[in-house]
């Protein structure tokens, strides 16, 4: 080392390795502690040999200058040398804790988590498209050879998303169909239109509620169990080892949910459409008199095909919505069991808050085309 201007001259040789690195590691922590000169020129022409331990002791080193402010420049390293410093720094800077956020309220904080959520809303967009593109053109098991569709595995996810699902969506369309007739004849009581209830419940039902309640029950249920899987499968580096064996994570593991949802979701619509009806029949036998004959007439004149078919378009779309988020919010899930329960969160929330926003866009459309 020598001085010269204010500039600290290191030059380093020899080999930089896991056997050396202990004696050179000594020297350098001398040399940090010295505070002479304003820049430092790093001489690394006379290095014979480095990995990863020596680079990361040249790191540190630089690091440590740089936070005393001193100016740095690299002289002479082999391109191998520079490569792997590079990687190193790009290492070391990622492993650095992030900056404290500013605590309290402030009108600067607001618009900066505004701007943080539109670039993240701009990200998941992004990755979500990327993934329905790829599950349009097929579902390219091998990166960018064959497209060969796992049967078995489709089935196997319409069995757990699709069969698994019917209970509990025919319970909760049942009681909740039952729920509206009884208020609707209630309030109808008043004008003597009891029979209206009918209309109601066919209209609401079939245009509207069975499918929006259907792709709610679905995203809580399907969803969250999506994004906990892939993310596992996240956090265990069996997505990179899909891709390391040269498999599609998209191909392999999203391809067969979304299409197994797209399937299934129409299906449970139509059976909730069925248990809703049932249990609005039910109800309006028992609360108004009404009886199952005299029910099914009024409802053949109160709906048409086009007002089912107004329900069951929706049906598709909004598995897709639900599958393309929970597999965007797994493929986010960090190393932390506490990271899988914030995306499965993210995943449920943003699915159902989607959802109805395209429940309320479609309502608008038809209502455009008068449909």
């Amino acid at each position: 080392m020598t001085d010269e201007d204010g500039v600290r001259k290191v030059a380093l040789s020899g080999v930089w390795t896991t056997r050396t690195v202990a004696e050179l590691d000594a020297e350098l922590r001398g040399l940090e502690d010295e505070k002479d000169g304003r820049a430092i020129r790093l001489d690394l022409s006379g290095v014979e040999k480095m990995d990863t331990a020596g680079a990361w002791i040249v790191e540190r080193f630089l690091a440590a200058c740089a936070a005393r402010g001193l100016e740095i420049k690299l002289v002479g390293p082999s391109e191998a040398v520079s490569t792997l410093l590079s990687a190193v720094h790009e290492a070391a800077n990622e492993n650095e804790a992030p900056p404290p956020a500013a605590s309290g309220f402030t009108l600067l904080g607001m618009f900066e988590a505004i701007g943080r959520a539109m670039y993240s809303g701009r990200d998941d967009f992004l990755m979500g498209m990327n993934i329905l593109g790829a599950t349009i053109r097929g579902s390219q098991m091998k990166l960018g050879r064959g497209h060969g569709v796992n049967i078995a595995a489709i089935v196997h996810q319409i069995d757990r998303m699709g069969v698994g699902a019917i209970p509990v969506v025919v319970l909760m369309s049942s009681i909740v169909g039952a729920i509206v007739a009884q208020q609707g004849a209630f309030q109808l009581r008043y004008f003597g239109a009891e029979i209206f209830t009918v209309d109601l419940v066919g209209i609401l039902v079939l245009r509207e509620m069975g499918v929006l309640l259907t792709a709610i029950m679905i995203a809580g249920r399907s969803g969250s169990a999506i994004t906990a899987e892939i993310g596992s499968m996240k956090m265990r580096e069996e997505v990179d080892a899909l891709t390391v064996i040269g498999l599609n994570p998209v191909g392999v593991l999203v391809f067969p949910r979304l299409v197994a949802l797209v399937i299934a979701l129409p299906c449970l619509t139509i059976a909730a459409n069925f248990a809703a009806i049932g249990g609005a029949m039910a109800t309006a036998w028992l609360y108004s008199g009404i009886p199952p004959a005299a029910f099914l007439d009024r409802m053949r004149d109160a709906i048409d095909v086009n007002m089912i078919w107004a329900g069951l378009i929706k049906a598709p779309f909004m598995a897709l919505i639900i599958g393309i988020i929970a597999s965007v919010e797994g493929m986010k899930v960090g190393g932390s069991a506490e990271s899988l329960g914030e995306r499965v969160t993210a995943s449920v929330v943003k699915s159902i808050f989607v959802v109805i926003v395209a429940d309320g866009l479609f309502a608008i459309f038809y209502a455009a085309i008068n449909f």
